[in-house]
């Protein structure tokens, strides 16, 4: 087997794009888009959190950020408020019915994740436990864990 010529963080922000495809080609029709679910989950880790915060834990841009937010708040997910430490700032929260869709749609993404790959002799269960092993090491190095 040769050498990588990617770098880790390169080939996960690739699996991560490559996710939302295979959920959108898998899913349920009218599920929440895979973007709309990361951008839910990254928001219960660490809210309140700036548009700009959750950019860069998403890896995405501010004004990817700004459009999944005009559509979330109109719905109840999100609510975006004036931070009171800084007059420029906004903080965005994750409302109840947020952490309910989330937590209801991230079961259905991942028994249809597994379907999916499994159906293609994928090893999942084995690639799920190294990549929680790996979750929980970043977690750990980045104080979170």
């Amino acid at each position: 087997m040769s050498e990588p010529t990617e770098g880790l963080g390169d080939v996960l922000s690739h699996i991560t794009m490559l996710l939302g495809i295979v959920t959108r080609e898998h899913g349920e029709r009218g599920a929440p888009s895979y973007s709309r679910m990361r951008l839910l989950g990254t928001l219960e880790e660490i809210q309140p959190a700036t548009q700009h915060e959750l950019a860069q834990a998403m890896l995405v841009s501010d004004a990817a950020v700004s459009r999944m937010l005009t559509a979330l708040v109109p719905e109840g997910l999100v609510t975006v408020e004036p931070d009171p430490a800084h007059a420029r700032r906004r903080l965005v929260r994750l409302t109840d019915d947020g952490a309910e869709l989330f937590h209801a749609s991230s079961n259905d993404y991942a028994a249809q994740l597994k379907k999916a790959l499994t159906e293609r002799d994928f090893p999942y269960d084995r690639y799920l436990r190294d990549s929680i092993a790996l979750r929980d090491f970043l977690a750990a190095a980045a104080g979170r864990g």
